[in-house]
């Protein structure tokens, strides 16, 4: 089996510790251990837990609370994995096979495109259009989802538009697919993170055949637990652990620990009303830069996630642009070829007030010295 090259988990891996000013991250600033576990004495307890092997389908209490997140959810319909990508991996493992069809949204995170391929299947876009405010023509799903469709992966809120899918959106998919037996992948890692707080509804429980991905990397600021889940139907979780063995087999102790700790209902309020302050202050000043620069820039609001997906009126190359902005002015942003889309940057807003000025400002900068403006 041959994978192509993951351009954007690449170009990120390369650069983001070596800019000055770095706007690509789609997550928010990531929370210290001791911000996670502020009571001296939970942390006392922390520290000492055994780092031994831990339960490689994550621990009962661990795959409790994140089932508690879910409608009609238990811990049997639960597997702990290292990260949303190994949710995504083991899934797109488990369930495609050469010849088979997997219909994907894009723009997107291109990982379970690249396995889809990787696997001997044949990958049919399901468009975001711009003029839908970045939603789905529902015209175009019978034409897409058809007997040869073996699943449907979305990314719901979306990464890179920030945007949601409506009820009858999510109804329109179910459906289509529901006719052929297809199975939905849902990649939700970015529930949790609206900027109005209102928690975008997961496609868990609306059909037999959906498995739900997601994690602490997002809306919950905690990239470096790389704690991540599968929710789906019990015997295929069943499967999936089997799957799991041969990858990561299983978190860590501490990590399991941490995990249960930031699921807490009172600390997973805190946690996602921390994710909307940081949002919430820092795109404003983002949007209006992007309004004062609409002649070069279009751009649609996102409703989830600290992403910001914009359209370069003038038709200039992203990758050029990205390249140049990151070796003349130390600025690191996300090209939108990486994302399944030319023309288009995405920008991170949920770091540092002053690292998102200064990378805005000299963007400014580059586009004045190149453009005039």
């Amino acid at each position: 089996m041959q994978v192509e090259p993951f351009d954007l988990e690449r170009w990120q891996s390369i650069w983001e510790n070596v800019v000055e000013l770095n706007i690509s991250e789609s997550g928010v600033h990531p929370l210290t251990t001791a911000e996670l576990v502020p009571d001296m004495d939970m942390l006392r307890e922390v520290l000492e837990v055994r780092q031994g092997y831990p339960q490689s389908n994550g621990s009962e209490e661990l795959r409790a609370k994140i089932a508690e997140t879910y409608t009609d959810a238990h811990v049997e319909n639960v597997l702990v994995t290292c990260g949303g990508s190994e949710a995504n991996f083991i899934s797109t493992w488990a369930l495609v096979e050469p010849g088979d069809e997997v219909v994907f949204m894009l723009p997107n995170y291109m990982q379970i495109a690249g396995l889809a391929r990787a696997f001997g299947a044949t990958v049919k876009p399901l468009w975001l259009r711009e003029k839908l405010d970045w939603g789905i023509d529902l015209d175009e799903l019978p034409r897409l989802i058809t007997a040869k469709t073996r699943l449907v992966a979305i990314c719901n809120p979306n990464n890179p538009t920030g945007s949601t899918l409506s009820k009858a959106e999510r109804e329109a998919i179910v459906a289509a697919a529901a006719k052929v037996g297809a199975w939905i992948l849902a990649d939700e890692i970015y529930r949790g993170a609206e900027t109005e707080g209102l928690i975008t509804p997961s496609l868990w429980g609306s059909y037999d055949r959906i498995l739900c991905t997601a994690g602490l990397s997002k809306a919950y600021s905690l990239p470096g637990l790389r704690t991540g889940w599968v929710v789906g139907p019990r015997d295929l979780v069943e499967r999936l652990w089997g799957y799991h063995d041969y990858t990561s087999i299983g978190p860590s102790m501490l990590t399991d620990r941490l995990a249960s700790i930031a699921l807490e209902p009172g600390r997973r309020e805190w946690i996602l009303n921390r994710t909307r302050k940081y949002m919430n202050r820092n795109y404003p000043r983002l949007r209006n830069w992007l309004d004062v620069n609409e002649d070069i820039f279009s751009h649609i609001a996102p409703r989830a996630g600290a992403i910001a997906w914009a359209g370069l009126r003038k038709g200039w190359n992203s990758a050029e642009m990205a390249e140049e902005l990151r070796a003349k002015k130390g600025v690191l942003i996300v090209p939108g070829e990486q994302l399944g889309m030319e023309s288009h940057i995405r920008i991170g807003f949920g770091g540092s007030q002053d690292i998102l000025h200064g990378a805005l400002a000299r963007i400014s900068e580059w586009l004045e010295e190149k453009y005039g403006g």
